[in-house]
C-alpha cells in the first residue's frame, strides 16, 4: 500500500507540474539516450576540434566529448572513449598544434566503454597517470580491450582535486549513470575574466535501468536525486559533457565567431538538469506503479 501510494503521489506531482508548466516536448530515457548517442558512424567520426575558452579545448568526436586542458607542464585529457576512437583524439590535439605525448593526466566521466575503453591505450602511448572515483573502480577493471589491464595510478573521493600546471579540477561523485560517475569543474581564464566550467559526467537514465527495487544498486534512485542536487549547486558559466548534444555543441560550435563566446551558458546548464531530472522521474514513476500491481 505504501508503495502504490507513493507511486500515486508521484504521478499527480507530474501531472500537476505539466498542467502548470508551457507546452514542450518531454524527452523520455529512450529519446534522450538517441539524442546522445547519435548514430553508429558519429562515435568515432572527428568533429572539429577547437577551442571553448583559455586553454580549454575540444577533441572528442560528434558523439563523444572529450577535453584537453593545456598547461605549461604538460596536458590534462578528459574521456579516452572507444580504444578505437584513441587515434581520433590524438589527431584532434595534433591539429591544435600540441603534441598528444604531453598528455600527464588522463581522467573520465564514468565507467562505461564508450567514455574509458581506450584508458590503456591512451597510457602506453603517453605514459599519462590515470585518476578514477573509487565507486567506479570494480566496473573499470573489467574494461579491459585485447586483454589490457585497466590500471587507475589514483584512486579518488568525492571533493578530491587534481592538479597539474596551475590548473586545478574538483571530482565531484554524481552517482546513478554509475556508481562512480564523475562530474568535473574547473575555472578557466580568458581575457581577464575567469569562467566556472562543469563537465557533465552524466544523469541520464539509460534504457534498461532498474529504478524500483534494483537487487544490485537497492539506492539508485536516490543516487540520482543527489546528483540532481549536486549539480543545480555547483556554478556554471561554460556547461560540457561526456556526450556533446548534452550541451548543443554543434549548434554553438557554429556560432563561434559570430558574437560573445556560444559555449557560455548557464540557462542551458540547468535545462539539461531539468530534463534528465524529468525524464528521472516518470520512469520512476512508471516503474514504482508497476511494482505496486
Amino acid at each position: 500500500m505504501r508503495l502504490a501510494t507513493v507511486a500515486a503521489v508521484l504521478s499527480l506531482t507530474v501531472t500537476t507540474l505539466f498542467a502548470q508548466a508551457p507546452a514542450a516536448k518531454v524527452l523520455m530515457p529512450e529519446d534522450l539516450f538517441r539524442r546522445n548517442i547519435g548514430t553508429r558512424e558519429q562515435l568515432n567520426k572527428q568533429f572539429p576540434p577547437h577551442k571553448i575558452v583559455g586553454n580549454l579545448y575540444y577533441v572528442g568526436t560528434e558523439s563523444l566529448g572529450s577535453f584537453l586542458i593545456v598547461t605549461p607542464e604538460g596536458n590534462i585529457l578528459i574521456n579516452s572513449d572507444y580504444e578505437a576512437t584513441v587515434p581520433v583524439i590524438r589527431d584532434s590535439v595534433e591539429k591544435l598544434g600540441f603534441k598528444f605525448t604531453d598528455t600527464k593526466i588522463l581522467l573520465g566521466s564514468h565507467a562505461h566503454a564508450d567514455h574509458m575503453e581506450g584508458d590503456a591505450m591512451v597510457k602506453e602511448l603517453t605514459g599519462a597517470k590515470l585518476m578514477a572515483m573509487s565507486e567506479d573502480i570494480p566496473a573499470l577493471t573489467k574494461i579491459t580491450p585485447g586483454n589490457k589491464p585497466h590500471v587507475i595510478d589514483r584512486f579518488l573521493h568525492d571533493g578530491d582535486t587534481v592538479t597539474l600546471g596551475g590548473v586545478t579540477l574538483v571530482a565531484h561523485l554524481t552517482p546513478g549513470h554509475t556508481r562512480g560517475c564523475t562530474t568535473w569543474t574547473t575555472k578557466i581564464q580568458e581575457g581577464g575574466k575567469t569562467y566556472n566550467v562543469v563537465i557533465i559526467g552524466s544523469i541520464g537514465v539509460n534504457p534498461g535501468y532498474q529504478l524500483v527495487d534494483n537487487k544490485d544498486v537497492p539506492g539508485i534512485a536516490d543516487e540520482y536525486m543527489r546528483s540532481f542536487k549536486v549539480l543545480r549547486s555547483l556554478p556554471c558559466d561554460i556547461p560540457l559533457g561526456s556526450h556533446p548534444a548534452m550541451y548543443n555543441m554543434m549548434e554553438k560550435y557554429a556560432m563561434i565567431g559570430k558574437g560573445p563566446n556560444p559555449f557560455i551558458d548557464h540557462a542551458g546548464y540547468l535545462k539539461e538538469i531539468d530534463i534528465n531530472e524529468t525524464a528521472f522521474t516518470l520512469r520512476r514513476a512508471e516503474q514504482m506503479k508497476a511494482a505496486a500491481k
